[in-house]
């Protein structure tokens, strides 16, 4: 399955309810959000900082982890950012491909 880097931060709302509820169960929720999309959850901390979430989660395809951001940042308490990440494996198949470029103004 494909993985993912989430770096999340909450505003301002989103820090009254986290508050509210606690990190344990913010995490169950977000771990039951990932699993019922079919993906998993590898890593989940909280940090401060430029991020107040960072996570490590893997799902089917990049449609599923798309509709989990748009899920996630549509409810306007988070804003959620996710970076496909790529194996070794894949950066050497990638290498190995021959791509002709012409960079600008040559």
């Amino acid at each position: 399955m494909p993985t993912y880097l989430w770096h999340a931060s909450y505003t301002s709302e989103g820090v009254k309810g986290l508050i509210k509820d606690g990190g344990s169960k913010r995490k169950a929720v977000v771990q039951q959000m990932v699993e019922k999309a079919g993906g998993k959850l590898i890593a989940f901390y909280f940090a401060f900082g430029d991020s107040d979430v960072v996570g490590i989660t893997e799902f089917p395809d990049h449609a599923t982890a798309v509709a989990v951001s748009l899920a996630v940042n549509s409810a306007g308490v988070v804003n959620l950012h996710t970076t496909p990440l790529l194996s070794p494996e894949e950066l050497d198949a990638g290498a190995k491909q021959s791509v002709t470029y012409r960079p600008p103004g040559a």
